[in-house]
């Protein structure tokens, strides 16, 4: 499947970087200059009201701020839902569907009436031009494409096991694979 905003990456068993172990991320740009995207099943135990509290009330459950990426830790990129006719408001990036980033130098007054589902992520994975097609050719990834529920799963960590459940052949059977392969 081709690299596009909106596909997921489903990491594999064989990926050995720590930062994506059973990762899911979401694609939010894939260019020929490289790719960037925000892992959407590692949240953190860091309450949103704790760091961005005017946000706080908007984002969807659990509140906390997700792991998005090794990159750029210390910054913080919000994806949101908008709702139904919201059309595009001030402060929101479409990207797919409904789907599009928060400035989150907005107002929240600007936005709150606007947007369904929203989650912050503190970082973001990015990959340089060609990299994360090696990277699959190597198999550490399968690409797929998202379903609308997954970008605000209200359990994360159980969305790797969920997405790869439903894919066809013999990468879904990869879902029944322990953290740890001792423990089979």
């Amino acid at each position: 499947m081709e690299l596009a905003a909106g596909r997921l990456l489903i990491a594999s068993p064989l990926l050995a970087d720590p930062n994506f172990a059973r990762s899911i991320v979401l694609l939010l740009n894939a260019d020929d200059d490289g790719s960037l995207g925000v892992i959407l099943n590692h949240p953190s135990t860091t309450p949103v009201e704790d760091v961005l509290a005017p946000w706080a009330g908007l984002v969807r459950a659990p509140e906390v701020l997700f792991r998005g990426g090794p990159v750029e830790t210390d910054a913080a990129l919000a994806l949101a839902r908008v709702a139904g006719a919201a059309g595009e408001p001030v402060g929101w990036r479409p990207l797919f569907a409904h789907t599009g980033l928060v400035d989150l130098e907005t107002p929240v007054e600007l936005l709150q009436e606007c947007l369904a589902e929203m989650r912050i992520y503190a970082g973001y994975a990015g990959w340089s031009a060609g990299q994360l097609e090696a990277e699959i050719q190597a198999g550490a990834w399968f690409v797929v494409a998202a379903e609308a529920a997954d970008l605000f799963a209200p359990e994360p960590e159980r969305l790797w096991g969920q997405v790869l459940r439903r894919q066809p052949g013999e990468v879904a059977l990869l879902a029944t694979m322990p953290a740890d392969p001792t423990e089979n």
